[in-house]
């Protein structure tokens, strides 16, 4: 029940976003975690898309 994780690894989702957000290109991103692929900074960037797309509605109570 911990933060998502890139799968096979130990590296949070949010951490590889903030990095993104921050102007960090996916040819650095790979230097620095060589274990990673192109295809998982995508999916990084696939599941951001996903949690924003949702609609979440709040109700009074």
């Amino acid at each position: 029940m911990g933060k998502p994780c890139v799968k096979g690894t130990r590296i949070p989702v949010y951490l590889l976003l903030e990095k993104m957000a921050a102007g960090e290109s996916f040819e650095k991103l790979l230097g620095v975690y060589p274990h990673l692929t192109a295809d998982d900074l995508r999916a990084c960037l696939e599941y951001a898309a996903a949690l924003a797309a949702e609609e979440i509605v709040l109700s009074e109570t």
